[in-house]
């Protein structure tokens, strides 16, 4: 469980970009390569320490793993007109 706010906030960002890939027709293989790039570059700006970085990966991995964060949004049916 996250609790440094640094990383909370770094988590949402990267959670918020996978959900928007993923809607966007990306997959699983595709957002993990994201999912790398992203710690990448979180450990090249030192932006975090690493063991902050290591518990991100953690829980960013198990949130890719989760089937329900990545299911289609049911769109509402449209109205019929009895008239």
């Amino acid at each position: 469980m996250l609790q440094d706010t640094r990383t909370i906030r770094y988590y949402q960002q990267l959670t918020d970009s996978l959900v928007y890939l993923w809607n966007r027709g990306y997959r699983f293989d595709e957002l993990r390569l994201y999912i790398d790039g992203y710690l990448a570059a979180l450990k090249h700006t030192n932006a975090l320490e690493v063991y902050l970085i290591h518990r991100l990966e953690d829980e960013a991995v198990r949130y890719l793993r989760d089937p329900s964060n990545f299911e289609a949004i049911a769109l509402p049916e449209p109205e019929s007109d009895y008239y």
